[in-house]
């Protein structure tokens, strides 16, 4: 089975984060989820982050703070990924989707709706029950 590392920021304004929704020409499409992507050799997770923050979303990244990270299999897709998630409460920039993705501000108990990934299903709990004391 195939281990991806990624790192993902759940990016605040006032009570909302930023949802990105996944590709059609990428593994899990139409998913949605944190933004990031994964970490290239020799790469932190924080700067892994900052990197796919700018490449995807066009924004400089000014305070972020580690959170939690966490493992899931995708078995029938035979592969296993381990989320690191920071939150991003500064950045420079007006997020847009530089890779065409749609992008929705949304409420921790609005994001289920929208149908996340099933790795991220824990942290969005999580984020409905309390929210984080980062903010």
């Amino acid at each position: 089975m195939q281990h991806i590392e990624v790192a993902a920021g759940i990016i605040w304004r006032g009570k909302r984060f930023l949802a990105s929704q996944r590709l059609s020409d990428k593994p899990l499409e139409g998913y949605w989820e944190f933004p990031g992507g994964k970490l290239e050799a020799g790469e932190s997770p924080e700067d892994a982050l900052k990197r796919e923050l700018a490449e995807e979303l066009g924004v400089g990244v000014r305070q972020v703070v580690f959170w939690k990270s966490l493992d899931h299999e995708y078995v029938e897709r035979g592969f296993s990924v381990r989320l690191y998630f920071f939150h991003v409460t500064e950045f420079v920039g007006e997020p847009c989707g530089e890779e065409g993705q749609n992008l929705r501000w949304v409420e921790p108990q609005e994001a289920f709706a929208l149908g996340f990934l099933p790795a991220d299903a824990v942290v969005l709990e999580e984020l409905i029950a309390r929210q984080p004391s980062i903010l």
